[in-house]
């Protein structure tokens, strides 16, 4: 697989669990798929395109991870940092609703909102804009050195995270049955590839849950997390064989 993209190929969709997040509900393959395709059509309609960024609130919820595997088949990067995202100029801004109102993008971007109502007729209710959106996603081409992830000064592009996925997928034995528990920040590149790409590249289920809560947490094959862990598979994000460009 040369981009993030090739992991939402329309025959990888089936019943298997693919993500777990906070409400522990599970997504199975053909629900993530078809949604990150209508993610990307959504942030499309909204300018975001290839060599275009957006940033988004690394939050362990669905939203964010629909916009980040929405964008990588458009092309666009994505920084898990809206703050610094908004200084940038970035074409879109994802954040919780309870927190738009420490928003005020300049022209040329757009601020969409999750988990809470849209306060100006010009913003974005996110959830909304995805369920009513076209299923359907034309096939794109992205290059593996196009850059998936950007990290203050750091971009890390499609190749590099999944070559490393795979590393960490082959390292520590992960296959279509494991599930990937990622108690660390989506800010992280290291965390998104461990906990999300690694586990999807294999067929396997992510789980994600909030770093901050640790007690009564779900277990996994492997827990990628900043802090101790009782699993006996655990890896840093920091650890992952990632490379920057």
């Amino acid at each position: 697989m040369d981009a993030v993209g090739d992991l939402l190929a329309r025959d990888r969709r089936s019943d298997r669990p693919a993500l777990v997040v906070g409400d522990d509900r599970e997504r199975s393959y053909h629900e993530l798929i078809t949604n990150a395709y209508k993610a990307g059509n959504v942030l499309r309609f909204h300018g975001v395109a290839a060599d275009r960024t957006v940033a988004v609130a690394p939050v362990p919820a669905l939203p964010p991870v629909l916009a980040f595997l929405g964008a990588a088949q458009l092309g666009a990067a994505t920084r898990f940092d809206p703050a610094a995202g908004a200084d940038a100029g970035d074409r879109l801004l994802l954040v919780p609703g309870a927190e738009q109102a420490a928003y005020d993008p300049g022209p040329g971007t757009k601020l969409a909102v999750f988990g809470g109502d849209a306060d100006a007729a010009d913003t974005i209710d996110w959830e909304e804009s995805v369920w009513s959106e076209n299923p359907a996603f034309p096939p794109t081409t992205v290059a593996p050195e196009t850059p998936l992830l950007v990290d203050g000064d750091r971009s890390v592009s499609h190749g590099a995270a999944l070559a490393a996925a795979a590393e960490v997928a082959d390292v520590r034995g992960l296959d279509g049955d494991s599930r990937v528990v990622l108690r660390s920040s989506l800010a992280e590149p290291g965390a998104v590839v461990a906990g999300l790409l690694a586990p999807l590249l294999v067929g396997g289920c992510a789980v994600l849950s909030d770093p901050a809560t640790t007690a009564g947490a779900p277990g996994g094959d492997l827990a990628v997390t900043s802090g101790d862990a009782p699993e006996p598979e655990r890896i840093d994000p920091e650890e992952v064989p990632l490379s920057g460009d």
